[in-house]
């Protein structure tokens, strides 16, 4: 096996999933941030190190506990990528995804994500590189922040069982589980405010667009947990777009109080579509505004 020369960068050509082009032939911000999870197990799979080896090998379970984003331009369906990775310490890389359009060179993600090791249960146990052992942890309760912000008690509550599509390893829910239901509490919370996606497309040719987003896991949730996910607003920025905040809550079997297993936060907005404004962002009028807020100012 190659060394893991923890120290180096890594580079790599990624192109998004087509299933990521859901508004015309734009990305959603789910799909760049599964951009900068592959483009980070790229530097463990150019060491011999991805998800299996580290399993079958050492008994570790690779596992993105937090990815913070900023995506500072749109990203084509069509469009291929440049994913530079660079490590800023234990578990912690630097994610850059840039292309060419027109000639030009383009940033579309600047972000950081931080990964750990945990260990499986039934795998088998060799001993790592040691390198690595800074990463490896009994579960992710112990890479968590000691004081995670409080939940929101009058947010909008959207709930879903973890099923072993959501999970890692036969037990664990994986962070692109909780990046998914990020999209989909905000859509549901935007619907339940009278903002549905179809009606504002429909209505005034808006079309959301998400300038940055961070999903961190709190603790391990598991297969066949129920999951309530929670959305509130938490500020208006400029007129231009909403600052939001997820929460998501696990009860299982012999695990019935609810366990704080990971936390969000989105900057959304809209982009106009078509007329005489098409290509800026739109402005959130006051009845947008008292939507989004409930009537709060």
């Amino acid at each position: 096996m190659s060394s893991p020369e923890p120290e180096r960068g890594t580079a790599c050509r990624l192109r998004p999933r087509y299933a990521g082009a859901n508004i015309r032939t734009w990305i959603g911000f789910k799909n760049f941030m599964y951009l900068a999870e592959e483009a980070t197990l790229a530097w463990f799979r150019e060491r011999d190190l991805g998800p299996r080896s580290l399993y079958h090998r050492y008994g570790l379970g690779l596992e993105i506990v937090d990815s913070s984003v900023q995506l500072p331009a749109v990203l084509e369906v069509d469009d291929e990528v440049e994913a530079r990775v660079e490590p800023r310490g234990p578990g912690r890389f630097g994610v850059r995804l840039r292309l060419r359009r027109d000639g030009q060179p383009v940033t579309v993600l600047r972000g950081t994500v931080t990964v750990a090791l945990v260990t499986e249960g039934g795998a088998p146990a060799g001993d790592p590189p040691p390198a690595l052992a800074p990463l490896v942890v009994p579960g992710v309760a112990a890479v968590a922040p000691a004081d995670p912000p409080p939940p929101v008690a009058e947010a909008y509550r959207f709930g879903w069982r973890a099923r072993y599509f959501h999970c890692h390893y036969s037990d664990r829910v994986q962070h692109g589980s909780h990046v998914a239901a990020l999209e989909e509490v905000v859509d549901r919370f935007l619907a339940d405010r009278g903002l549905s996606v179809p009606r504002l497309l429909a209505e005034r040719s808006w079309i959301p667009v998400v300038s940055r987003a961070r999903v961190r896991l709190l603790a391990d949730a598991h297969m066949d947990d129920e999951i309530e996910t929670t959305f509130t607003v938490t500020e208006i920025v400029k007129d231009r777009a909403f600052d939001g905040r997820m929460d998501a809550f696990a009860t299982g079997p012999g695990r019935d109080r609810p366990r704080h297993v990971a936390t969000a936060r989105i900057l959304h907005g809209y982009a106009v579509s078509a007329g005489p404004d098409a290509g800026t962002l739109a402005e959130l009028d006051a009845e947008t505004v008292k939507a989004l807020t409930g009537g709060a100012s």
